[in-house]
This record gives C-alpha cells, sequence and structure tokens, in this order.
C-alpha cells in the first residue's frame, strides 16, 4: 500500500478533532513522510514524531501495536493473561492518553493490566513487571528525544526489554491487522487494576541495596552538597525518596525543571548527554558552590552530571568517565572488604569506552561486552542467573545508560542517582573531589578519551543514504585511520573479524548491523545506524599517556572520518 492510499484511509476515518485538524494542515511532503511506511517496531519498540499517519505516535499506532502484543499473550495462554501487563509513563504530551488506550486494548481481550495512577521512571515500569511476576511491561516514552517525539517499550517477563525472537512474532502480528480503526477497546477498563504506592515502596526497599557504605552515607551525606534535576521528567518524586533514604539531605532541586512539562522549556532536548541540558543546573551550583550537578532524563534512566572543579567552573563527565569512577569504588570497596568475587563480571556494550573494563581487569573482574542496547545487558544477567555464574557486579552504556543492581532489569538513573552521590560523598570524607578521583584513575590507568558523533538522515531517503554508507565502508575495509594501522576489522552483522594479515574468525554476538576497527594504539571507531532514529552513528575511542595526547588522536580520527558520512 502507497503512501497515497494510507493517506486517503486516514481522511475518510473519524478522527478526533486533533488529529484531524493536523492531517487537513499537512504539507505534501509530510503527508508523504507520514503515511509512507507503518511506524517500525523493533527491538526497542517503536519510537516516532506524534501526529496523524500510519508512520507517526498517535492512538491509532498504539492501538495496533497492543492489539498485537494482546493477541501475542493470547497465544502464550491464560497463565500469561493472567499474569498481565504492567504500563507506566512518562511525562511527554499524549503519554497518558496512550498508557490508558493500551490499557483497554489489552483488558478487552480479558488480559489483567496493572496501569500506573500517575507516570512514573522506566526502571521502576521494569522492577515493577518483576515484582508483580506480570508477563510483560509497556513503557510510553521517548526516552531522551526531543518534545516531538513520544515513543512504546515492550518489556517481557525479566523486566528487560522484549527479545527479539518475541518482537519478531509481535511483528508479524503486527502485519495482520488492516485496519487499525477498528481494534476492540474496553473503555470500562475491566481488567485494569490502578497501582501506585504499593510498587514504589517495594522499590524503594530495593534501592536501599544500592549503597555500598550505609555509614559514610549517613555521616557524610548531610554536608555533600548537590543539583539535581529530573529534567521536567519523572525522576524527582522517586529520586528524592531515593536519596533521603541513603542520606542525602543536602541537595537543590532545579524548580525550573521540576515542572512536568512535555514542551521541556529550559532545553532544547532534554537530554543528560547535551551539555545545555545541564546548563541551568549548573548556574544553580554555581551560586551555591556545589559538589557536583546531575540530571535525569524524562524517564529516569540516563543521568548526567558535572563535578566542581578547584576553581570553581564546573566539568561535564562523559558516561564512560562516570561509568570508571562507579566501577572503581565498587570494585575497591568490595576488594577492601574480601568480599569481591573470583568470577565478577561487568557487562558493558562494544562501543562503549575500555576505561571501566581496564579498571575491572586490575581487580580480576571479567567484563562482558554485548551489543548496543540495555536489552542485552540484561539478558547477559539472566544468562549468569541461569548458569550460576559469574556474577553480575555492575552495567553500563557509554549513552548514560547505568545499573547497580538487577532488580531492575533496564538502566536505572536511580540507582546511578545515589551511587553517584556516594561516591562523591566519598571523596569529601578524604578531603578530595570527584574532578580528583578521577584524574587519579587516568593516571593509574591511561588517559581515556572518546566522543560520540551523530549524522542526521531524515525522510525517506534517509534510510537509503545511511544503508549506502555502512555498504562502503563494508566494500573498503579502511588499512588506517587517525595515522594508526588497522589491526581489526570486526563486522558485526556478517558475524566476522578480520586481522590485518587477512586472518578470518566469527564474532559470538548476534548479527547487528555494527562495524567496528581496531587500531594498533588501542583506540578504536565504531559505525552504527540508530535502531529508533534516522542517523547513523560513530563512536570514537582512544587511550593516550595524557590528556593532550588523548584529544590529539581524537581529532584526527574526528577530522579524517567526518568526511566519510556523508
Amino acid at each position: 500500500m502507497d503512501y497515497q492510499e494510507n493517506l486517503k484511509r486516514w481522511q475518510q476515518a473519524d478522527l478526533p478533532a486533533d488529529l484531524a485538524q493536523e492531517l487537513a494542515d499537512y504539507q505534501p511532503a509530510e503527508q508523504q513522510d507520514a503515511f509512507y511506511q507503518q511506524l517500525s517496531f523493533g527491538t526497542a519498540g517503536m519510537r516516532g514524531l506524534m501526529g496523524p499517519g500510519t508512520n507517526r505516535m498517535n492512538i491509532f499506532t498504539v492501538a495496533q501495536v497492543t492489539e498485537a502484543l494482546a493477541r501475542f499473550i493470547d497465544q502464550q495462554g491464560s497463565e500469561a493473561q493472567k499474569r498481565g501487563v504492567v504500563i507506566s509513563y512518562d511525562s511527554r504530551h499524549h503519554s497518558q492518553e496512550f498508557a490508558k488506550y493500551a490499557a483497554q486494548v489489552l483488558s478487552a481481550h480479558g488480559i489483567q493490566v496493572y496501569l500506573f495512577t500517575s507516570l512514573r521512571p522506566t526502571p521502576e515500569l521494569s522492577f515493577a513487571v518483576r515484582d508483580l511476576k506480570a508477563f510483560a511491561g509497556i513503557m510510553i516514552t521517548a526516552s531522551h528525544n526531543p518534545k516531538e517525539y513520544n515513543g512504546y517499550k515492550v518489556y517481557g517477563e525479566d523486566g528487560g526489554q522484549m527479545v527479539p525472537e518475541a518482537v519478531a512474532q509481535v511483528v508479524e502480528l503486527i502485519a495482520q491487522i488492516k485496519d487499525e480503526f477498528k481494534i476492540p477497546r474496553d473503555e470500562k477498563m475491566a481488567h485494569v487494576q490502578m497501582i501506585d504506592d504499593q510498587v514504589d515502596q517495594a522499590y524503594l526497599a530495593a534501592m536501599k541495596t544500592v549503597t555500598v557504605n550505609p555509614e559514610l552515607t549517613h555521616r557524610e551525606g548531610p554536608h555533600l552538597k548537590f543539583v539535581y534535576s529530573p529534567l521536567h521528567g519523572t525522576g524527582q518524586y522517586i529520586g528524592e525518596k531515593a536519596l533521603q533514604q541513603a542520606g542525602f539531605t543536602n541537595y537543590t532541586i532545579v524548580k525550573e525543571q521540576a515542572v512536568l512539562d512535555g514542551d521541556f522549556p529550559t532545553v532544547k532536548k532534554p537530554n543528560p548527554e547535551d551539555p545545555e541540558a545541564l546548563a541551568l543546573g549548573i548556574e544553580y551550583a554555581k551560586k551555591e558552590q556545589a559538589d557536583v550537578v546531575v540530571a535525569t532524563d524524562p524517564d529516569a534512566d540516563r543521568m548526567g552530571a558535572a563535578v566542581r572543579l578547584a576553581n570553581g567552573e564546573y566539568q561535564l563527565l562523559t558516561g564512560n568517565q562516570i561509568a570508571a569512577v562507579l566501577v572503581h569504588y565498587l570494585l575497591k570497596a568490595k576488594d577492601d572488604q574480601d568480599q569481591l568475587p573470583a568470577d565478577g563480571a561487568i557487562v558493558t556494550s562494544i562501543v562503549s569506552s575500555r576505561f571501566a573494563s581496564t579498571i575491572a581487569k586490575h581487580f580480576g573482574v571479567e567484563t562482558v561486552d554485548v551489543l548496543t542496547g540495555f536489552k542485552y545487558i540484561a539478558a547477559a544477567i539472566d544468562d549468569f542467573e541461569a548458569k550460576g555464574h559469574p556474577q553480575f557486579l555492575f552495567g553500563y552504556e557509554e549513552s548514560f545508560g547505568y545499573l547497580v543492581k538487577p532488580f531492575a532489569h533496564d538502566k536505572d538513573a536511580i540507582q546511578a542517582l545515589v551511587l553517584f552521590a556516594e561516591v562523591a560523598a566519598y571523596y569529601k570524607e578524604q578531603g578530595q573531589t570527584f574532578a580528583d578521583g578521577l584524574q587519579e584513575l587516568f593516571e593509574q590507568y591511561g588517559y581515556f578519551a572518546e566522543k560520540t558523533l551523530s549524522y542526521e538522515f531524515p525522510g525517506q531517503s534517509g534510510h537509503q543514504k545511511m544503508a549506502a554508507i555502512m555498504q562502503r565502508f563494508r566494500d573498503n575495509h579502511p588499512q588506517e585511520l587517525g595515522g594508526k594501522a588497522v589491526v581489526l576489522s570486526q563486522d558485526f552483522q556478517a558475524q566476522t573479524a578480520i586481522d590485518q594479515d587477512g586472518g578470518k574468525s566469527q564474532l559470538a554476538l548476534p548479527a547487528a548491523n555494527v562495524l567496528k576497527y581496531w587500531l594498533a594504539d588501542g583506540s578504536w571507531v565504531a559505525l552504527r545506524p540508530s535502531g529508533t532514529e534516522p542517523k547513523i552513528k560513530l563512536y570514537l575511542g582512544v587511550v593516550g599517556s595524557s590528556a593532550q595526547e588523548a584529544n590529539d588522536k581524537l581529532t584526527a580520527l574526528k577530522n579524517q572520518l567526518a568526511n566519510h558520512i556523508q
């Protein structure tokens, strides 16, 4: 069905007034983009611009995916139906409406639904699926994307995002639903149970296990001065509760960003990876001479931070730097207490820095590399538990996602917030700053530096351009990058690795559209199209004997590769 046929169907449908008006206002190019395909549903769920159209987030595309999920659950039998689905949502426009719509579609199938009475973070949704022993979960969120976006994530019974095999079955069922306007809904929500504080309390009880040294946090916590921003999202309520029970009371909330507002009026993007998102928090911190600044994204699964320097300025930390310091603190504490397991492991993605893994190796702890996407970290944890080894100690992605304890099976900014505060309190008690601690790790393990660059390819032609770029690299493996020889080329789609002598080996990870090149000096480059956005991401990771050397290497790599991704 071409876009004009889809457009005509929608023009003839009985749409709500707001969608009908938006549809009437579409220009020709917008019509084509909104209707040329079905909004993609993949292993990270679906995410897209809000508005009318088959390629947009709206009540009808939400209903279609939920109907497919309901049919999938029906196929699993009555036990799956009784265990049901937990649904939560963030502060974005239409999030609550989409969540209610999904609940009504599931209820029409007689499937038990647990719907939060108000917005909750993604990690609490993950926790709730496990705590309530539900069969699945739905989180309505576009995470850190701009205000025009919303999304729909599906979780499996382990609390991790749905595994690819199950996603493939849901996708097949989506294709069988030909009329998204006639999907039954139970508007009385006969099978919907509202949930709220009881899950909060269970989650907060689990949060107590995140704190490594309660004596330290209650002793030094009241003296640690920091600023926290929830970036107009879900993190504040549960984040404050978690901080307070851990002993941290001397903090200031960025009041302008504590307002729940899907327009995210104080930032261009509510993304803690973006330095501008922390700018207002840093203004607060300078006035108060705070030790650290922390921010969580709208669904509170990512956390970013800045730390105070000796000159009173604030240094923004990368996700890899935060992970390295947290890993060092956790492993050193366990080692000091003779509690470091002989078979401990941290789990990270193939596009994350080697900083934390180098630290882990020093403590005799294994690093398990997985594909990009926290669902793969969750799957690794499940595998560890099924086999009885190794013992999970920490999980992270370079994109500001961390997991300390696996009572949630997705990245958890609330856990990260509390542990980050503890580490800052630890250094403060030593008469140091968090920045001092990071510098010590650089001096001991090497100056690791990294850069992630995103190149946007919007519209229908964007996918073709991205595919052509990836194919060009596959057809012409670079022999040198940044003045260093490429010693290993990894193609995760072909699941093969080729060394500089032409020797081939197999990669053990599942197939994925990722290319990675290892250089003679230990630096690396990775390239992958985003799974949810029209972007190609370029990841650069280097290590040097000094900060200057590392930055020079980054610059050389960036300059060389930028010309090849156009």
